[in-house]
This record gives structure tokens, C-alpha cells and sequence, in this order.
């Protein structure tokens, strides 16, 4: 939001003035004085305070703003829904809209990439560390289901074939998943090898 002026009698009067304008409290704002003012001499003379002030953004307006510019950017109308966990200091982004599986990219590396942005963009200019976790047609939710599918399915193999399997590479998060799924396996472990970003998990047969 642009700072626009105010003017009253007093600084205080128009810093009032300023918060009925806006629809804000006095901590919600943001203001620079341009005009101190004065009375006068039996106030003949006397000049009116005057203020530059503007509403301070607010953690979703930044969030929603980052995003809104990256689809003008990308030509897409997507609906953005937010909510903020303040006891987790958690953005939760949803998104809605035509064609999100270009947003999702392939296995969530565009989705990934944005949230990536995202929490970088925010967390700059925030003195408050907020996580930003983007979704869009439950594919976080999905993408968990069918990764531990895979777990058990590799367990398996390696059990039957006494061979170890390496998984493709998978982010931090991903690879946490199929580690938890076969930590209390008897007959496996997991181990992951190789670099950003193409760390991945290897499935072993235990000793």
C-alpha cells in the first residue's frame, strides 16, 4: 500500500486521522512526519500537521502478493485460500484453479520450487520466521500415500531378491517419509547417499 497524507491541527490529531481513514490501530500503521505544524501568533499564521502514512502489510498480504505476481507472471487465475497457524508459525497455501498440474510439475518439483521462493521471499522481510507449506489438489497428501506405498513395495523386493534398491532422488521431506515407513522394519534398513539434488534413498537387506 502507498503512503498517502493526513493533516490535522497536531501530529497525534492527524495520526488519528490517519487510523479512521485506514480502518487500523495506531501499531497497524506506518507513518512519516512531513509537517510538525504550528499555531501561530493568536493563531494567526498557523499551519496544520500534516503526516505521510500507510497501512503496515500484514504476513498473508506479503504471501498473497509473492504469489499473485508469480501467476500474472506465469499468465494463470489461481485462486489463493491461506490460512496461518500463528501457535506454529505455519502459512498453509492452497491453491485452485485450471490446469494446477502445471504447478505441480513433475513428482512436486514446480510445487516445490514455488514454496522454495515463497518461504525465501517472506521470511526476507518478516523479523517473524513464518514456514510456508504451498499445496493444490491434495498432491501433498497423495504424493505421502503413494510414497509409502513404495516403501513397502521395495521392502519387499529387497526381502525376495536379497539386492538393495536406490530410489530415485527425492527431497529432504520425501526421503523422511520412506525412512519412517521401514525404521521398524526387521529385515531392512534405509540409508540415504549422494548430493543435492540428487540425494536419494538406498533400501538394504539388514545383517
Amino acid at each position: 500500500m502507498d503512503f498517502k497524507e493526513f493533516s490535522a491541527k497536531t501530529v497525534e490529531a492527524a495520526i488519528t486521522e490517519a487510523c479512521l481513514q485506514l480502518s487500523a490501530t495506531s501499531d497497524e500503521i506506518e507513518y512519516e512526519v512531513v509537517e510538525k505544524g504550528s499555531t501561530g501568533f493568536l493563531g494567526i499564521g498557523s499551519k496544520d500537521a500534516v503526516i505521510k502514512a500507510r497501512k503496515k502489510d500484514s504476513i498473508d498480504a506479503d504471501v498473497k502478493r509473492f504469489l499473485y505476481d508469480v501467476f500474472s507472471a506465469m499468465d494463470m487465475d489461481v485462486e489463493i485460500l491461506l490460512n496461518i497457524d500463528e501457535s506454529d508459525k505455519c502459512i498453509n497455501v492452497e491453491l485452485k484453479g485450471d490446469d494446477m498440474g502445471v504447478l505441480i510439475g513433475k513428482r512436486g518439483q514446480t510445487l516445490d520450487s514455488l514454496q522454495y521462493l515463497a518461504n525465501l521471499a517472506i521470511n526476507k522481510k518478516n523479523s517473524d520466521h513464518y514456514k510456508v507449506k504451498i499445496d493444490t489438489e491434495n498432491y501433498r497428501e497423495r504424493r505421502k500415500e503413494t510414497l509409502e506405498n513404495l516403501a513397502k513395495n521395495i521392502s519387499y523386493k529387497v526381502k525376495r531378491t536379497k539386492c538393495p534398491v536406490e530410489l530415485e532422488p527425492m527431497n529432504p521431506y520425501e526421503r523422511r517419509i520412506i525412512h519412517s515407513v521401514l525404521q521398524n522394519d526387521r529385515f531392512v534398513s534405509t540409508h540415504s547417499e549422494g548430493e543435492e539434488p540428487y540425494r536419494h534413498v538406498v533400501v538394504t537387506l539388514k545383517k
